[in-house]
Formats: C-alpha cells, structure tokens, sequence
C-alpha cells in the first residue's frame, strides 16, 4: 500500500481546499484520482459513500478517513487542516468585504451567476463517479432507487440508505464475489 506523510496529505488536501469554491467534492476526485493518483476511482467511490452516511460535512470526513488510511492520526490532522485553514481565512476575509458592499447590484449578480457554476460542478462529478458504476451495471439499480427515494419521494437520508443499502451491499457482495 502507497505510503504519504502528513506533509504530503497538508499539500493535497489544500490543493483541494483551495480550489473547490463552491464545494470542493469535484475538486478532491480530481486531485486524489486523476492527479496525484492516492486513490483509484472506485476506491474513491468507495470513501465517499462511506463518508455520505456518517453525521459531518462529506468532504471533511474524506480528508479524516484518506489522512488516517495513509499516515494515521497525524495524517488524518493535517489532511483536515490543509483541506480547512486556507478556505477559512479566505472566507473570514471575503464576510469582511461582503460586509462592505454586498447593496452592490453587481455583487448580488455575481453571486447568482457562481451558483450556476456549483450547480455544475457537482453533476459533472456525478456522472464521473457513475461511470464507475457503469462498469457493474446491476449497481445502476442502486442509484435509480436512491434518485427516485430523495428526489421524487423526497427521503430524508436515513431512510434513503435504509432503502438502498440491503441492495447495494448485496449487489457489492456478489460483485466482490467474482
């Protein structure tokens, strides 16, 4: 298994902090699967789902369980901090200014058009990561039940894993099981 230090694990995660306006998810898949290459895309897909059904920010639990996989508790420290310390200082400096001139017609536009930017960022992320899926293509199951439970059903998240999870732990096991 690759071996990074915390150094290492401060760099990237502030890479990724640094570069995510908005959210920083399409940012760390890129930066720990297609850059610097810590993590293969499935297993990638893998953290994060674990990630999405603990209580926290999603990308904070990423930084802890990829810093403690590679260098422990000190890894798993300076990966939040690298991914944390940059955007907060920068985000303390912007509340100053939006303090100053958020009446701004042209600051209020701006802000809308970023929203639109987000908006597509995070799809672009989701169909990377279902790419992946497209590779087992039973797992497509799992994700029409989980689209349809929290968009049309308008699930809440515990109730959307309890309906999925039976069959994508299944599906992960046979899957596996090849």
């Amino acid at each position: 298994m690759k071996t990074l230090t915390p150094a290492q694990l401060f760099i990237s995660f502030s890479k990724i902090g640094m570069s995510g306006f908005g959210g920083v998810l399409p940012w760390a898949r890129r930066t720990l699967v297609e850059q610097d290459q810590i993590l293969s895309s499935e297993e990638f897909s893998a953290i994060l789902g674990i990630c999405q059904i603990v209580p926290g920010p999603n990308i904070v639990n990423l930084a802890v369980c990829v810093g403690s996989r590679f260098a422990g508790a000190k890894g798993a420290l300076a990966a939040v901090l690298g991914l944390t310390l940059g955007p907060v200082c920068l985000v303390l400096l912007l509340a100053l200014l939006y303090e100053h001139y958020s009446y701004l017609d042209s600051v209020k536009g701006v802000l809308r058009g970023i929203s639109a930017v987000g908006v597509g960022l995070i799809a672009s992320t989701g169909l990377k990561m279902l790419r992946d899926e497209l590779q087992y293509p039973a797992m497509l199951l799992v994700v029409a039940i989980t689209v349809i439970a929290a968009s049309y059903f308008h699930l809440g998240l515990g109730w959307v894993v309890l309906i999925a999870a039976p069959l994508a732990i299944f599906l992960a096991h046979k899957k596996a099981s090849r």
